[in-house]
């Protein structure tokens, strides 16, 4: 017996990264997922045949999670081919750092409307059908850095912070039926973009963590799994910080 066993997931942004194994967890616990990316490619076809031999339902969907029109469009089509949807993991992110002096409007609107919109676009989405089903599990990725700020990155830590108030505001008015919203903030994770950072950067980061090591995508994916389970079913509206210790 899987900690997930009869619900159906809902991952963005899950062809790659901490998505594509939030979204292989959540298969290996006996969930069945539906997962979106941008567009739909080898990577996420890869992410498509790994779920299936876990041997349940899976499919992705392209769709850009910051277009309000589309987002709609994609969850009732989920709606249709799932006939549920029980956990909405908001995992959706793109980065444009800079100094706020040098920051562009651009750069600040495409990681607003990415992180943070692409959330209240699915949340919208999904609410009402878990609203009839009076159970449902959100969780947004938010990152430490919107817990406490990161110089050259304000446009990406309003956004996590955005994420974290949002999760908050929608755990107080679901609450009475039945929908519970959390936020997960990573710390220092190893992935193919912080592998590629300069190693003395890499040391210093992991200096100030107490484990003394980055963290793993799989020790993102296993706190979401309590998240969507029902294990946590009387957690709503937290924050849990996955940063070996980094903030204490």
């Amino acid at each position: 017996m899987g900690l997930l066993d009869g619900k159906v997931a809902v991952v963005t942004g899950a062809a790659r990264g901490i998505g594509k194994a939030i979204a292989l967890k959540f298969a290996s616990e006996g969930a069945d997922v539906a997962f979106t990316d941008l567009v739909i490619n080898e990577a996420a076809e890869e992410t498509v045949k790994e779920i299936e031999a876990f041997g349940h339902k899976v499919k992705a969907y392209a769709s850009n999670a910051a277009d309000f029109e589309q987002t709609h469009e994609v969850v009732n089509q989920i709606l249709a081919d799932f006939g549920k949807i029980d956990v909405l993991v908001n995992n959706a992110g793109i980065t444009k750092d800079g100094l706020m002096l040098k920051m562009s409007e651009a750069q600040w609107d495409a990681v607003l409307n990415v992180n943070l919109k692409s959330a209240f676009n699915f949340i919208h989405a999904c609410i009402p059908s878990m609203m009839r089903q009076k159970s449902g599990s959100i969780i947004n990725m938010s990152s430490v850095v919107g817990v406490h700020g990161n110089a050259s990155q304000c446009n990406y830590s309003a956004s996590k912070a955005g994420l974290i108030a949002l999760a908050k505001s929608i755990g107080q008015e679901m609450g009475r039926k039945g929908i519970r919203a959390n936020s997960i903030a990573p710390g220092f994770i190893d992935t193919p973009m912080t592998q590629a950072l300069p190693e003395d950067v890499r040391k210093q980061w992991i200096e100030k963590i107490p484990l003394r090591r980055g963290g793993t995508v799989e020790d993102i994916a296993n706190v979401a799994t309590f998240l969507a389970s029902d294990m946590s079913s009387y957690v709503s509206g937290e924050v849990i910080q996955v940063d070996g210790g980094m903030n204490m």
